[in-house]
């Protein structure tokens, strides 16, 4: 996904760089679920949620309890090794952007040794065998609009490697909170087994539910071992396939990579959509039924046959 321009430049966005401040200035959690309820009203009013999106077995309801409590839910393995086999064999071939430098696009066999975060297009994830069918799913569909009490939107959708790399970590695998919606929640999708030495995902626990500053910043791993005990971190392990919801206005970070490679899928729920970002939606030629209001952001609207 391509971030909008913010603040005064070249491309300035100015109507976009109102709309993302003006949820990022209001900071007290009583104050945003009051917004939250209003927004969350009037798109169920203009949309219409969806009763299917409601519907939810005894685990999906376990899972929305712990995100709304905790801002970190395990969901279990929702894709097997063979889909898994499959994305990484499609991916073989397309290419990747490196994250922290300007520099051509390169394959995964490509990749030098000093590329520490890479991602690949939306296009290629668009086209990419299983992802869409999962973002899609009645689970992860119906666990965002209980979460976001309306019909959700997906606002970002990514496939992302992280490399152990020595050396100082990218910015991306420091603590730190988001901020890309008045509320939204990630899940997040191993493609890769991933321990302690692959870069673990690391939540900290009910952050979500605490006031965040006006201007987000990073925060040191002993600064949060400092104020926080042990307990309070939740480390995501998993083999791959294996997913988890989170809600990243808490303080979260993926770690670095300490020995394997860890390749993740990103899904972002949210209201409405992430003005931090420019964007263009891709077109899709598959054969899924597919929520136009859902998909609007990432599908170009030949695709939407809902």
């Amino acid at each position: 996904m391509e971030y909008a321009q913010l603040k005064p430049g070249r491309r300035f966005a100015p109507l976009q760089s109102l709309l993302y401040y003006s949820q990022r200035i209001v900071t007290y959690p009583a104050l945003r679920r009051l917004v939250v309820r209003a927004l969350s009203g009037a798109l169920r009013l203009r949309q219409g949620a969806g009763k299917e999106l409601y519907a939810c077995t005894p685990s999906e309801e376990t899972a929305l309890v712990d995100l709304r409590r905790s801002g970190y839910a395990p969901l279990g393995n929702l894709l097997d090794a063979a889909q898994c086999d499959d994305i990484r064999a499609w991916l073989a071939d397309k290419l990747l952007t490196d994250r922290d430098h300007e520099r051509p696009g390169f394959t995964l066999a490509q990749r030098t040794d000093d590329v520490r975060v890479a991602d690949y297009h939306l296009r290629d994830v668009i086209a990419c065998p299983h992802i869409l069918a999962l973002a899609n799913s009645p689970p992860l569909l119906g666990l965002a609009a209980r979460y976001m009490e309306c019909k959700p939107t997906i606002s970002a959708l990514g496939l992302r490697w992280s490399f152990p790399v020595p050396g100082d970590d990218s910015a991306l695998q420091a603590f730190h909170r988001d901020s890309e919606d008045w509320r939204y929640l990630k899940v997040l999708v191993y493609l890769t087994d991933v321990d302690d030495g692959a870069g673990p995902h690391v939540y900290l626990h009910g952050s979500h539910l605490t006031q965040a500053p006006m201007r987000l910043r990073f925060y040191s791993d002993s600064e949060i071992a400092g104020a926080h005990s042990a307990e309070m971190l939740l480390t995501a392990i998993g083999t791959r396939g294996f997913c988890f919801a989170v809600d990243t206005a808490g303080i979260h970070k993926g770690a670095a990579p300490a020995l394997q490679p860890r390749l993740m899928l990103q899904i972002q729920y949210s209201l409405l959509p992430s003005y931090a970002y420019r964007y263009a939606p891709e077109r899709y030629q598959g054969p899924l039924l597919l929520d136009p209001y859902v998909n609007r952001l990432i599908l170009r609207p030949p695709a939407w046959r809902g």
